[in-house]
């Protein structure tokens, strides 16, 4: 179990988006994973995962090596999976707080009551930030940096004391230090050399691109590797049934070296 837990982080599949992919609550999920065997999984809930993860067993699990066109794969599934689960729209608004104390529920509905009412506003200002916030929470798991950043914007704005650290202390103390370093920088921008500033943000664009033109590569040949074995197997599109045969034919494929 402590390897599934290891995949699942690397492929920044949280415990909630599994949860959701799994049809169970979060409390549920941890669960689970407790459990020191998939195996004693409900039977739906574990072939589901299989299939989530590409494997015929629990067994094989061990044998998953997380590069990045395992991610890539891992990620076109669920996000399959999940645009077929909305167009069901079956979402249930009584479950929201399923599972929750007291202070969960009410942080919930307090970020809720401000979501809503910024989305209200129709503003594409709004719109935009809310969309950064959620690919901002998406991330959280993957990187801890941000849990500081958020630390330092919540103690910058009055909310928590300066000394305060419910993170890991040492890290976030250094974190906040360089980040206040680079706030001062930016409110004297005037300054510093104009030039300067576009060089580095030319590097910080530059790696940007950098990885989106690897992830759109990786993307178009997975895409191609799938209809490839689309074609071999005589289906139209992978389902829950067909998932783990196809993406074996996927990986025949691709040590094939072959995609017509």
């Amino acid at each position: 179990m402590n390897r599934l837990n290891d995949i699942l982080h690397e492929l920044g599949i949280s415990k909630v988006k599994l949860a959701k992919f799994l049809g169970v609550s979060r409390q549920m999920i941890y669960n689970y994973l407790e459990l020191d065997d998939i195996n004693k999984w409900p039977k739906d809930k574990k072939v589901l995962l299989l299939n989530l993860l590409g494997v015929k067993s629990a067994e094989d699990i061990d044998k998953i090596k997380v590069d990045t066109d395992y991610i890539v794969e891992v990620e076109s599934r669920i996000e399959t999976l999940f645009e077929n689960a909305n167009n069901q729209n079956d979402f249930n608004t009584e479950d929201l707080y399923t599972g929750l104390t007291d202070d969960s529920r009410k942080l919930l509905a307090n970020i809720i009551d401000i979501l809503k009412e910024k989305l209200e506003e129709k503003n594409e200002v709004n719109y935009n930030t809310l969309l950064y916030l959620y690919h901002f929470l998406q991330s959280l798991e993957n990187t801890k940096e941000l849990k500081y950043l958020l630390g330092y914007v919540s103690k910058s704005c009055g909310f928590t004391k300066p000394l305060e650290f419910v993170f890991n202390e040492e890290e976030q103390f250094v974190f906040e230090s360089i980040m206040y370093s680079a706030m001062t920088l930016y409110n004297s921008r005037d300054a510093v050399s104009s030039n300067k500033i576009a060089e580095s943000h030319k590097r910080f664009v530059d790696k940007i691109e950098l990885r989106r033109e690897e992830k759109i590569g990786r993307t178009m040949a997975l895409n191609s590797l799938k209809i490839q074995a689309l074609k071999e197997l005589g289906y139209t599109s992978i389902t829950d049934t067909n998932a783990v045969e196809v993406y074996e034919k996927i990986n025949e494929i691709e040590a094939r070296g072959s995609v017509h």
